[in-house]
């Protein structure tokens, strides 16, 4: 009889407590704002460009709101460092924040033209239809790195404070209203300890607080239990790796894959997408309710770049750079019960608003934060920030094209918990219907809920190693780093080799014991073991990976 464990079992608990703490009295060094976003990303810097215009035009109207101190927080060391998409980008959201704008300047690289959609086995493919929800005509391909680039120089024509390395671990309330944020400290030694170089952390208070973190968003997953207003289905994720190449030849559309090198129990699939001239975006994706404990990404997509269909592509081409993300794939579900409270409002990736069978998410979280942008701006104007007062942000998302696209593939990803051909075959049924098959939620647990079953053989790596790929993500975490990422003391062998296998970045190590061995400064905060092990949490700003054209 095969063994199998719950990675719930050994992990710890979200310490609601510790993120979310009393205002302390303020001091000479408490940094005052009027609204703050956390997160740098498509939502946060969407708001925020969005903020500053209607203030800019309310004031050049007559308007009384004068200046108005916006900040944006982003713990990388550069806008995008720490972005990573495939990705296809719908440009809806582009046009609406920016009409005066042809779309040929904005960020992206290849009109979509051409898409196939295979099966595959281990030496060939069958071309199948393009599903409906993933047809991309009149889409564009793009780095996510460049778009937030491109954001973050538009906000800052506009005035408003980007502030980088500036990582948050804490939320700051008084009497159950959100009032700011706590920066993460710099500099401490290996034990956690200050020095004399060292950075404390910096509280910066605000009548609004825009939880705007991408996915698995500490603050965010914290607020939700503590507020209360956790979503009727748990957020479920996938992890995508990446890979971007140079390649020989010009490549003319996208390719999606379904099938091998995944198991039947996973849901996934892999990606290539031509970016510019001679230059590849290139992935793999598995959801993490996936059954076999050593299932490994990182080590599939090595294999499947010996696949025929990628090796006449990537032969003799340049690796430029690597990098994983995990991916909110609970859908319509998995949503909040309410996107906002006392002084706070969450968009984008935190909230979950990703069209899974679309494989779209940039355009829904700049939506997002421009929905919340104009709620922002009403409060302003009023000077009163309760929930009651915000409300409308939470109204416009659920009448807005966010809401009716995720409600129309609102089962289609769980459909899939049922297995790879059953689960297809459920979904053809919901594309069908547009949602109403089969009629009711499909219950889900949290990914860390779902049993791993123990397998006795490795795939061996053959292609590039972990190390070897976190050196080509622009990691330069110094060494002496304190750990960020915590683990239960006792943990059996199989569940250490399990996190050996889910991380993409070989930060877990099991030693000649079989004791867990975790090497911190690897991490690139894809937030995998986050939902299935360890617990992540924000580090001194700057670490982690440097992403530049992912």
């Amino acid at each position: 009889m095969s063994k199998s464990f719950r990675p719930l079992d050994f992990q710890r608990q979200l310490d609601v407590d510790k993120i979310i703490q009393p205002c302390p009295p303020e001091t000479d060094d408490t940094v005052p704002m009027d609204v703050v976003f956390v997160g740098g990303g498509p939502a946060g810097l969407s708001g925020a460009i969005e903020l500053a215009r209607l203030i800019k035009n309310d004031n050049e109207n007559g308007g009384d709101l004068g200046d108005i101190e916006i900040a944006v927080l982003e713990k990388a060391e550069n806008l995008g460092g720490h972005n990573l998409s495939g990705a296809v980008v719908n440009p809806k959201s582009f046009i609406e924040l920016f009409p005066d704008i042809d779309i040929k300047d904005f960020p992206f690289k290849n009109k979509v033209t051409q898409e196939d959609v295979y099966l595959l086995n281990e030496n060939s493919k069958i071309k199948l239809p393009t599903p409906p929800t993933m047809q991309n005509h009149g889409n564009y391909t793009a780095s996510i790195c460049e778009i937030v680039r491109w954001l973050g120089e538009k906000a800052e024509e506009k005035g408003i404070n980007l502030l980088t390395s500036f990582p948050v671990d804490t939320l700051l309330h008084e009497n159950g209203h959100i009032m700011g944020v706590k920066t993460t400290p710099a500099g401490l030694n290996r034990q956690g300890e200050l020095t004399d170089q060292s950075l404390p952390p910096t509280d910066v208070r605000a009548h609004i607080t825009v939880l705007s973190e991408g996915t698995r968003g500490l603050l965010t997953q914290a607020y939700q239990k503590w507020a209360k207003v956790e979503a009727p289905s748990p957020q479920i994720y996938a992890l995508g790796v990446k890979e971007l190449w140079k390649v020989k030849k010009p490549v003319s559309g996208i390719i999606h894959t379904l099938g091998w090198p995944l198991p039947q129990s996973a849901f996934g699939g892999s990606w290539l997408y031509p970016m510019g001239e001679n230059t590849v975006s290139f992935g793999l994706v598995a959801g993490l309710d996936y059954k076999e404990h050593n299932l490994d990404v990182h080590v599939l997509l090595q294999q499947l770049k010996n696949h025929p269909l990628f090796k006449n592509i990537l032969e003799d081409g340049e690796l430029l750079e690597w990098g994983a993300k995990t991916i909110p794939e609970g859908g319509f579900y998995s949503i909040p019960q309410s996107l906002v409270g006392n002084g706070v409002l969450i968009c984008g990736d935190s909230a979950g608003l990703v069209n899974v069978p679309a494989l779209k998410g940039i355009h829904y979280a700049m939506y997002s934060g421009i929905l919340a942008a104009r709620t922002i701006f009403k409060a302003l104007k009023e000077k009163s920030y309760r929930k009651e007062d915000l409300i409308s942000y939470d109204q416009a998302v659920r009448e807005s094209f966010i809401y009716s696209d995720l409600k129309q593939v609102r089962n289609m990803r769980q459909a899939f918990k049922s297995g790879f051909y059953w689960g297809g075959f459920k979904a053809g049924m919901m594309t069908l219907t547009k949602g109403a098959f089969p009629g009711s939620q499909i219950k889900i647990e949290e990914d860390a809920a779902e049993s791993k079953t123990v397998e006795d053989s490795d795939i061996k790596n053959t292609g590039l190693s972990k190390v070897d790929g976190v050196y080509q993500s622009g990691n330069k975490t110094r060494d002496d780093i304190p750990s960020h990422l915590t683990a239960k003391e006792q943990l059996t062998e199989d569940v250490v080799d399990f996190y050996t296998h889910l991380c993409p970045a070989g930060v877990y190590e099991k030693d000649e014991n079989g004791q867990l061995v975790i090497n911190a400064p690897n991490c690139i905060d894809c937030k995998a073991t986050d939902v299935l092990g360890p617990r992540w949490q924000p580090r001194e700003g700057g670490s982690g990976p440097n992403y530049s054209g992912m």
